[in-house]
């Protein structure tokens, strides 16, 4: 464990939390992911709080756990994490890294709507959706004509 001799920045706890996965697609961080809503201190205690996907997310406990180990590595030891469910989140606080990485993985990031305007893998416009549910109730099924491929999509809430 790392001891901090002065109170880190909320930019750096930023940066901590950047390394910080998302359980369910660990290519992601929480930070690119835009469920970091807020990064305070509270006199000598940190706050953080963290919009879920979608209220009934069932990563929701292990993200706070995730961001609280990470913390701790760091030598922070009073930490508060609070579940913001309003504004509920978004998929336009996906940022721009978060979305190449998404498309990396073969997950189609999200549009401004409908579906994914093509495939992560061949990148061919010719795709279907199979089916309205993914792998997670964040995802929906895919599926590209060309190169016969499924992936998943994020989709837009």
């Amino acid at each position: 464990m790392v001891t901090t001799t002065t109170r880190p920045t909320t930019d750096e706890i930023r940066e901590w939390l950047d390394a910080v996965p998302d359980p369910e697609i660990p290519v992601i961080s929480v930070i690119d992911l835009g469920i970091i809503r807020d990064v305070t201190w509270r006199g000598d205690t940190l706050e953080v709080a963290v919009t879920p996907t979608y209220s009934g997310c069932p990563a929701t406990s292990v993200i706070a756990m995730d961001i609280e180990t990470a913390l701790r590595d760091r030598g922070l030891d009073k930490i508060r994490i609070v579940t913001q469910i309003a504004p509920p989140w978004t998929s336009d606080w996906l940022s721009d890294k978060g979305r190449m990485r998404l498309e990396g993985y073969g997950i189609a990031p999200p549009q401004a709507a409908g579906g994914p305007d093509r495939c992560p893998q061949c990148h061919s416009q010719d795709v279907e959706r199979i089916s309205q549910f993914g792998s997670t109730p964040c995802k929906a099924q895919w599926r590209c004509r060309e190169c016969l491929e499924p992936f998943d999509y994020f989709k837009c809430i």
